[in-house]
């Protein structure tokens, strides 16, 4: 199966999405602030916060995961793509990004959500953002089994239009290339 076959693109809000895990766009300290994590830390209680507090901090660029309180899902991984009050760099969100799809592969989950990490207060650029993201995810699954499918939830249209764009460009030259 082609790996984009294993990746859809939405609009909404990760925080209500059904699957195995969410993704968290985290900064090291592993605090829940505001946007995505302020989200998962509202609906989904102080219980992550707790757990995250016996984890972290972490390295720029890790991830770490913890049960997901009351969320839908049954987990939230914390992509750490910035330090706390930082911003996130291209290193950070590839490698916070890879960690994230490394844990996921290791804990057999099916399926796992993903926002824009860093778009927000972080301040990485959206275009460059899907480029990074669906890269990583590309290279992750052409390889690995798990996560069986990779859902990103984007918060709203410009995101998910600027990711749609890049995401029809990288199956474009997936189909010119062949099966790998």
């Amino acid at each position: 199966m082609e790996w984009h076959a294993r990746v859809t693109l939405e609009q909404g809000d990760i925080s209500e999405a059904p699957t195995d895990a969410i993704v968290n766009a985290a900064n090291n300290d592993l605090l829940l602030g505001a946007g995505v994590a302020g989200a998962i830390r509202a609906k989904g209680g102080p219980q992550i916060q707790q757990e995250c507090d016996r984890i972290g901090p972490i390295e720029v660029g890790e991830a770490a995961i913890t049960t997901a309180g009351r969320l839908k899902a049954r987990f939230v991984i914390h992509a750490a793509s910035m330090r706390l009050g930082g911003r996130t760099d291209e290193d950070g969100l590839r490698n916070s990004t890879r960690n994230t799809l490394r844990i996921a592969a290791q804990r057999g989950l099916n399926s796992i959500a993903f926002p824009a990490i860093g778009t927000g207060i972080a301040g990485f650029p959206l275009g460059r953002c899907a480029e990074v993201m669906l890269a990583e995810i590309r290279d992750h699954l052409q390889v690995n089994l798990k996560p069986e499918q990779v859902r990103i939830v984007l918060f709203d249209l410009q995101a998910l239009n600027e990711f749609t764009r890049v995401f029809e460009t990288m199956k474009s030259k997936s189909a010119k290339a062949g099966p790998s």
